[in-house]
Order: C-alpha cells, then sequence, then structure tokens
C-alpha cells in the first residue's frame, strides 16, 4: 500500500485488540482487517464473499506484503469477528473517522436503525438496533453503538456522545432521545441540540402544541416568533415547509428544567400529490437561538439520515438481508460497512451511485486505491 493517506484506515485498527490466542495466531490482524475492508470497498457482503475476494486477488494484495501467508478461510473471519469487542472495534472506527473528517462543527445526528438479517428465532435472539452518529452536512458516519432493542436508545446514545467531540455542532436527536440528561449532557460538552418533541413529554409536548396552534393564527410577529417558508415543485408534486420558532417562553413551565433550553419550533409539511393534500406538525426544543431559516435546515438535515445512511446500507449493502448473527459478527460487519461507505462517500468526482462505486472499485484498481487516497 502507499505510504501516506491510505495507511491511515488501516493504522487505525492496528491498535485492535486481538481476541485470539497466541497459538491460534497464522494470520495477522492486520491481514484480517485489511482484506475485510478492501472486499467490502469492493461488493463483499459477507465472510464468504470477503474471502473469496482475497483469493482472487491474492497475487495484487502480496505485492503489497499483505497476506503473504494466503487467504484466510471464511470459517477463520468469522471467527474473529465473533470474538472481537465491538466496543473496541468501533473506537478504532471512530479514531479513524475524526482523523479524516477533523473537527465537526455542522450538524450531527443521532438515530437508529434495526439490522433486521441479524436476528435468530430459532436461538430465540432478537435483531440487534444500532444508534448512528451521522454528519448531516459532511455525509459521513463518526459512530455506531448497538442496543438490544430500539427501546435502549436512551442508553446508548449518552455513551455514543461520550465518544466523539461534540464542540461547536449541533446534535438532532428524535423523541427517543428527547431527555433532559440528554439535553444536559450535550450542553455540558460545548454542543447545542434540537430535540423533536413527542407524547413522551406529555405537557410539554402539550404546550408546545397549545402555544402554535394560536401562534400560527396571526402575523409571526404578533405571535413573538420567527416565520421561514419554503417550498419545492417537481411536476405533479408540491412541497411546502414552514417553520415557526420563539424564544419568548419564560412562560413555559419546563423551561428551566432543560438546560439552555431557548426555543419552541413548529415545523408543518405540506404535500400535495395530483391535487391531494397531506400535512404533518412537528414540534421540536432547541438550545439554539430562533432562527426559523436555520432551524428549519437544521431539522431537514436530520431527516436526511433516511436517505443518505440508512437507504444506502439497506440498498448499497443490502445489510437487512445479511444473515451475519452469531456474537459479535453482526455489529462489527456493521463497523466494515459504515467505514467503506465514508470512503465512498468522499469521492465526489464519479457520477454513480454508492452500489455502482462499489462496483467500479471492485474492477479497477486504479480507482481503488483513489478511494484510499482519498483523491
Amino acid at each position: 500500500m502507499p505510504s501516506k493517506k491510505p495507511n491511515a484506515i488501516f493504522v487505525a485498527f492496528q491498535e485492535l485488540p486481538d481476541p485470539r490466542k497466541s497459538r491460534n495466531k497464522f494470520y495477522s490482524l492486520f491481514d484480517i482487517v485489511t482484506i475485510s475492508i478492501l472486499a467490502v470497498l469492493c461488493g463483499a457482503d459477507d465472510w464468504v464473499a470477503i474471502s473469496l475476494w482475497g483469493q482472487c486477488n491474492l497475487a495484487w494484495l502480496q505485492e503489497h506484503g499483505i497476506c503473504l501467508k494466503g487467504i484466510p478461510s471464511h470459517d477463520t473471519l468469522g471467527r474473529f469477528f465473533r470474538f472481537v469487542c465491538p466496543n473496541a472495534f468501533e473506537k478504532c472506527f471512530i479514531r479513524w473517522t475524526q482523523n479524516i473528517a477533523g473537527i465537526i462543527k455542522g450538524v450531527i445526528s443521532i438515530d437508529g436503525k434495526t439490522l433486521r438479517g441479524s436476528a435468530d428465532e430459532a436461538e430465540d435472539q432478537k435483531a440487534i438496533h444500532l444508534v448512528s452518529a451521522f454528519a448531516s452536512e459532511n455525509k459521513i458516519v463518526l459512530g455506531q453503538l448497538a442496543t438490544d432493542t430500539k427501546s435502549n436508545e436512551i442508553k446508548a446514545i449518552p455513551l455514543l456522545l461520550a465518544l466523539l467531540d461534540i464542540s461547536g455542532s449541533t446534535i438532532t436527536i428524535d423523541a427517543a432521545g428527547c431527555q433532559k440528561s440528554i439535553a444536559r449532557d450535550i450542553r455540558s460538552r460545548g454542543g447545542d441540540y434540537v430535540l423533536a418533541l413527542k407524547g413522551n413529554q406529555g405537557s410539554l409536548h402539550s404546550e408546545a402544541n397549545n402555544f402554535f396552534e394560536q401562534a400560527v393564527l396571526v402575523v409571526p410577529e404578533e405571535a413573538d416568533c420567527d416565520y421561514f417558508v419554503s417550498e419545492e415543485k417537481s411536476r405533479d408534486r408540491l412541497e411546502k415547509r414552514e417553520v415557526w420558532c420563539s424564544s419568548k417562553i419564560d412562560w413555559l413551565p419546563q423551561k428551566e428544567e432543560w438546560s439552555d433550553l431557548k426555543t419552541l419550533v413548529c415545523v408543518k409539511s405540506s404535500r400535495t400529490i395530483k391535487g391531494t393534500t397531506s400535512s404533518e406538525v412537528r414540534f421540536y426544543i432547541s438550545s439554539l437561538e430562533p432562527c426559523a431559516e436555520r432551524l428549519g435546515a437544521v431539522i431537514r438535515f436530520h431527516w436526511g439520515v433516511e436517505n443518505n445512511l440508512h437507504w444506502q446500507l439497506d440498498v448499497s449493502y443490502r445489510e437487512d438481508e445479511c444473515k451475519v448473527r452469531k456474537d459479535n459478527g453482526a455489529e462489527n460487519l456493521s463497523v466494515l460497512r459504515r467505514c467503506t461507505l465514508n470512503l465512498l462517500k468522499a469521492d465526489t468526482k464519479t457520477k454513480a451511485g454508492i452500489k455502482n462505486k462499489r462496483a467500479k472499485a471492485g474492477w479497477s484498481r486504479d480507482y481503488l486505491m483513489e478511494l484510499l487516497n482519498g483523491k
């Protein structure tokens, strides 16, 4: 491998604790992790495919001093990643992403995704639920942690935030993470928050609903609100987004309960398709100043996680179809996917989707090296 940037990703994982006993280390940790990253980048989606890719590219790998003892079998790869500590693997991943991304000052969206294929009914094993931190403006995955169920996101979010440098960033979280302790943690570490409100916050949601029900009936100035509206048209489709926000909330009973709470936000989204209109109203709390245009953009960045991360993983990586499920295998394979997704998203020159970029990496070693070099 070339000696500069490409090595950064592999060097980051060299500090990974090796779960194997000394007598079982026929293949080096570096070899196993390196061919796994390269193979997944080139289109491999499980241990069998990773091993096959290595066998087909063995001569090229050995030219670069990789896998001089041959390619590990799919069983060897599977066993290795089953027993690698996922938290340690994740820390290596975060170390690498922070190295390539630098200090993220924009929007960091926290959202969860279930690995449906990791469930095993025969073993009464539930699917793994991952909570990911996504730099929405940079479109890269910063880190992830697994939970037993979706309901345990509340426990995972603070642990994930603790691994990241969030100073100067704005953290967006859906209603599941709208918790006083999480807001306090974000502010104590120099970040701002935009948290979605739903019924789980009971009276706070009701207070926001009552306030904006009246505010939208008058001009924004009369309601002490900042207001912004945007429209997007395409053929027979019209989308309209209206944002109201106000910092005049001394009347709010819960104001002092939330760390540095400054602003209540209301977003109304209306969609008209072939003459039929549907609308949705959502409420948020934030530590940011009441700028409706900026808050609307921040909230929209959060919903972009579905298209820029979850959809890509399902369509381009077939993540939900993957049947890797034993021990830590599913979680560690998901780290490999997110590593390579970051590399592929960094390529803005190739006018193709993630799936076709993976194919191109498998077909062209020059392109593969460009991805690793960050060119």
